[in-house]
């Protein structure tokens, strides 16, 4: 991976390492949501749920603009396959791993032999 990738998948993974981040991603997913309809939702400031905003929008898993005085979010669905590929792809290496490991438990002469 080169280091714009790796820094891409820093910013994936901080953003959906918060429980209310991946439960607003989750909502922008089904559809648009005004910040302010957003921010209802949650036991905290709307200041503290435009962070969260703004953290998954940094991280290209959501995109905002402007709808009179609301600012509305979307989710990314691309974004999102490239976090699955992501995962998929180092589920991959670990696998390979542990299939390695198998071999070598199984190569190995037990003390009978």
């Amino acid at each position: 991976m080169t280091v714009l990738a790796e820094d891409r998948a820093d910013a994936l993974f901080h953003a959906l390492s918060d429980r209310t981040r991946r439960d607003i991603l989750r909502r922008v997913l089904t559809g648009e949501h005004s910040v302010s309809v957003l921010a209802a939702e949650y036991d905290m400031s709307f200041a503290a749920v435009q962070k969260h905003v703004a953290v998954l929008e940094r991280a290209g898993l959501l995109n905002k603009r402007r709808r009179g005085r609301e600012q509305i979010a979307t989710g990314d669905v691309t974004a999102v396959r490239a976090v699955s590929t992501m995962l998929t792809e180092l589920e991959q290496v670990w696998r390979g791993r542990i299939a390695r490991i198998d071999e070598l438990i199984a190569a190995e002469p037990t003390p009978e032999d």
